[in-house]
């Protein structure tokens, strides 16, 4: 009797069906992934943070104070601070300048400190750049176009030009815009006038003191109840309401004055500057165009407010509205993030804690705290704003989120 061995291989049916399962664990696999992906991204952006809390303490131990948000260099004769220089820096360098050599970035600090020839195109300066540098503005000096890792979040896709060297991480000026690029001083940085001086006082009542000296025995209220810094998103050019620029008509003109925004800081949801279809962008005719390289985060060692500096008046992940013309001045620019729900903010303590967007915000259509506008009074703008001020008497009773 012959015997016939037959081999039998998967129907289609079979094959379909494994195919199918597979498909199915690979589409319950990936957003776990993703989500463990994120969680490890959100866990660096934490740990840089905590770095510049410690730089920021380090810097305060050997120096008696905070580093100063709008420090550096002039010129003779002195300029107004807005004016590009490649003399000096007209007094416009932002804090994270003065950290560097906190981060482990002694030779970034050396390189800042000391004058230098090099060029970003490889070519050399004539004559020299002056230690501490140029205005921020400038392409060619190195320092400024360099990218420090500490200074930004994994989770933040943006890169290279329009911006120079980008930051996630911004310095707290408080719960009011008003006059927040001047500080004290006169518009050349050459004098504090008794006018300025007033209107700071009343105004610039956060962690960091714009162009001025801080230290951390003018945090009354306690360094584990005032933010220090905060997290922001850096533009990518695609009208994201929170990173990018308002103007008029698409260029440079700003659709709202100083004092329309500083009495409220809702003014650019209430003009109808927000796409209703598409919430988290400005409508296309209010998208600034031509001034792409000046938007959130785009110069990490420069001072103006759009650059790096948040306040707290909005809520988290609000939309950045003011004045982005040439100057970036009044703005209320609050912290944001591209992580889900919430943004980091760093304590004067060093504590670094994911505030939820949701977290109570007060009036966010109230004026802001000046000089003509009661003093010394209780931020408007609930626990965000308490948070923001340093001696306000406004302390938290409940735990943040950490």
């Amino acid at each position: 009797m012959k015997y016939s061995k037959r081999s039998r291989g998967f129907t289609l049916v079979e094959l379909l069906v494994v195919i199918a399962i597979i498909g199915i664990l690979v589409g319950l696999l990936l957003p776990a992934v993703q989500a463990a992906r994120e969680a490890a991204r959100r866990m660096s952006c934490s740990n840089n943070f905590k770095q510049i809390g410690l730089a920021i303490h380090n810097y305060h131990s050997a120096y008696k104070q905070i580093p100063t948000h709008g420090t550096g260099t002039n010129e003779e004769p002195a300029n107004r601070y807005w004016r590009t220089s490649v003399v000096s820096n007209r007094v416009r360098l932002s804090s994270l300048v003065p950290i560097t050599a906190f981060i482990e970035q002694q030779a970034l600090w050396d390189h800042i400190s000391n004058p230098s020839q090099q060029r970003t195109d490889g070519g050399l300066q004539s004559p020299p750049w002056n230690a501490m540098g140029p205005t921020a503005d400038q392409i060619q000096y190195i320092p400024w176009v360099t990218e420090v890792p500490t200074f930004r979040c994994p989770s933040d896709p943006g890169t290279g030009l329009p911006a120079l060297g980008r930051t996630n991480y911004a310095s707290c000026l408080g719960d009011s815009i008003w006059n927040l690029h001047l500080g004290p001083y006169n518009s050349n940085r050459t004098a504090k006038t008794t006018g300025r001086s007033r209107h700071a006082q009343a105004a610039h009542r956060g962690f960091f003191k714009p162009v001025d000296v801080s230290k951390f025995r003018d945090v009354l209220d306690g360094l584990s109840n005032t933010i220090a810094m905060g997290e922001i998103m850096t533009a990518l050019q695609d009208g994201d309401k929170r990173a990018n620029g308002i103007a008029t008509n698409g260029g440079n003109a700003s659709p709202i004055g100083h004092a329309q925004i500083r009495n409220n800081p809702s003014i650019c949801q209430d003009n109808g500057y927000v796409d209703p279809d598409r919430p988290r962008f400005w409508l296309p005719e209010w998208q600034q165009r031509n001034r792409r390289n000046f938007a959130r985060g785009h110069r990490w060692a420069d001072a103006l407010p759009i650059m790096a500096s948040v306040v707290t008046i909005l809520p988290p992940n609000r939309e950045a509205c003011g004045r982005h013309n040439a100057l970036g001045t009044t703005l209320v620019a609050t912290v944001s993030s591209r992580h889900q729900g919430g943004a980091h903010v760093l304590m004067g303590d060093g504590a670094v804690v994911f505030l939820s967007d949701s977290i109570e915000a007060g009036d966010s259509r109230a004026a802001n705290i000046w000089l003509n506008n009661v003093p010394g009074s209780q931020s408007p703008y609930g626990l965000w704003g308490a948070l923001g001020t340093r001696a306000s008497s406004e302390t938290i009773e409940e735990q943040l989120n950490q």
